[in-house]
């Protein structure tokens, strides 16, 4: 081989791995910013929403498995406990009467309130039930009354056997629906408080 074609044939390779190289490098770099551009939108799209269960004694463990079963169900709305001192979009408080709730879909920095009350207990209403129905409500579901213990929202009328807190898929896509494009889009508050007596 000759010297010329010896240099040529080296020159050529370098040329290649030179190439490959920068373009390897051009994907490295350009594929994590497109997975983090992915992921800061899809996290902007996210609303989150506090709420605070002080006043709520006795129903705590009701309220983790609502809420659990609501971030679980739906990706655009999540709910998170307010840390102590600070407001939150949902006011959840222990009472006797029938559970009632602020109909919304509440949006960040406005407020409903959630009632989980006792004498649904009494006459025998599943607690987790009754704690994911009424969150429902807070993001924006009406009751569908009556309705199959498969609805959550069916609420008192699936009767007192149905101890189903996961909403179904038409359930879920109405919330996501209300919540598409993160807080900007919401409509306000409905403001009508549902009570859930049978």
């Amino acid at each position: 081989m000759s010297l010329y074609t010896w240099l040529k044939t080296a020159t050529v390779g370098v040329a290649v791995v030179l190439a490959t190289a920068s373009a390897t490098t051009a994907d490295a770099a350009a594929t994590p910013t497109a997975e983090r551009s992915a992921t800061a939108s899809a996290s902007a799209a996210v609303v989150t929403l506090r709420y605070d269960d002080s006043r709520a004694g006795g129903w705590e463990a009701a309220i983790a498995a609502g809420v659990a079963s609501w971030n679980a169900n739906v990706d655009n709305v999540k709910l998170v406990e307010a840390a102590p001192g600070t407001r939150a979009e949902i006011l959840i408080v222990a009472t006797t009467g029938w559970p009632q709730a602020t109909l919304g879909p509440v949006r960040p920095g406005r407020q409903v309130r959630v009632e989980l009350g006792s004498q649904a207990v009494s006459q025998g209403y599943d607690k987790t039930r009754i704690a994911a129905h009424e969150l429902g409500h807070s993001l924006g579901l009406p009751d569908t009354k009556p309705g199959p213990c498969s609805q959550l929202m069916s609420g008192s009328s699936a009767g007192t056997a149905c101890v189903n807190a996961i909403p179904d898929a038409t359930e879920q896509a109405r919330v996501e629906s209300a919540y598409a494009n993160g807080a900007a889009s919401l409509i306000a508050t409905d403001g009508r408080t549902l009570v859930d007596a049978p």
